[in-house]
């Protein structure tokens, strides 16, 4: 008998059926989805762990049996390294829940610079986008959220007098945020109907799919593929990267996006250097300011903060 097999029930007795084999790992996906949301994981954690489950055996994958699932995983041409190590992570998970371990296989994924479009682009896909889906992408630009913390935004969360909007329940162990937003997107929001606590109701893979659907649309009509590239999580990387080259303060982006550790914020200090300095004739004029209100009247004629040195700031303005 294999590891895991008595464990499992894998029907290596002679009177289970297929069919019966089927339902029990049905029954343990389900049982393990369960647990992991009684153990606090997040609605989309439990969603993608479930679903690398589910896609390791349509491809014949036996998950009582780690020799299995390696050698789907070996096999397994069509998968991105991303994606066979989330799948990996995900069968860690279920055999830990059921007191289980095993000799995962190694996965090298490449570091990658995440693709980041232009405001324009984005507006666009915003502008071109059904009113909810248009409503959501506003918040994602704005906020930075990432898709499913957004997708629980209850209505409670919005300060619709103080423009401010709230996140006391992030995902990945960050920390709580509050943001001050636009005017522009408190309309967005007031306009969609209020049928449940959440502002947006329905399922988040069904968002993505009309977003995929509107993507494609407007990448034809306007004759420009990179949109084809933008994806939620895009609009993240898009404002990390511009919130540093306003601010030039890793240390504000990183309590902006609520990363615990100022490693996960430090790609977009590079992907910024690169986009705005590198190779760049830009001409700047430059102002150093010690009190408030010259801080202030600076900042309302449109210098940006550089740094600050002792008890003077820095701020210079494109000529």
């Amino acid at each position: 008998m294999r590891q895991g097999d008595e464990k499992f029930g894998s029907g290596t007795a002679k009177h289970t059926t297929s069919s019966g084999r089927r339902d029990d790992v049905k029954g343990k996906l389900v049982q393990f989805a369960w647990r992991l949301q009684q153990e606090g994981y997040a609605f989309e954690t439990v969603r993608v762990n479930s679903s690398c489950l589910n896609a390791l055996i349509n491809r014949g994958a036996n998950l009582a049996d780690p020799e299995s699932v390696k050698e789907v995983l070996a096999k397994e041409q069509k998968w991105s390294p991303a994606r066979k190590r989330n799948a990996i992570n995900a069968y860690t998970l279920f055999l830990k829940i059921n007191g289980l371990i095993w000799s995962k296989p190694k996965c090298k994924v490449p570091q990658k610079f995440p693709f980041i479009p232009t405001e324009q682009e984005i507006d666009a896909l915003i502008a071109g986008s059904g009113r909810k889906n248009a409503a959501y992408l506003q918040l994602l630009k704005e906020t930075a959220m990432r898709s499913g913390e957004a997708k629980r935004l209850e209505w409670t969360d919005i300060d619709r007098e103080k423009n401010i909007i709230t996140l006391n329940a992030p995902e990945k162990g960050s920390n709580p945020r509050m943001w001050r937003v636009t005017p522009t997107l408190i309309e967005m929001l007031n306009a969609l109907p209020r049928t449940s606590s959440q502002v947006f109701t329905g399922s988040l893979r069904a968002m993505k799919t009309t977003f995929a659907k509107t993507r494609k649309r407007l990448a034809q009509t306007l004759q420009n593929p990179r949109l084809l590239k933008i994806t939620f999580h895009t609009l993240r990387h898009w404002k990390a990267t511009m919130f540093y080259h306003q601010t030039k303060d890793p240390y504000y982006v990183q309590h902006f996006l609520g990363h615990k550790s100022l490693k996960s914020t430090e790609i977009y200090i590079n992907i910024e250097h690169t986009l705005f300095e590198a190779g760049a004739n830009d001409q700047f004029t430059v102002r150093i300011a010690k009190k408030p209100e010259e801080i202030k009247e600076l900042l309302e004629v449109g210098f940006e903060y550089v740094c600050q040195k002792d008890t003077l700031i820095f701020l210079r303005k494109r000529k």
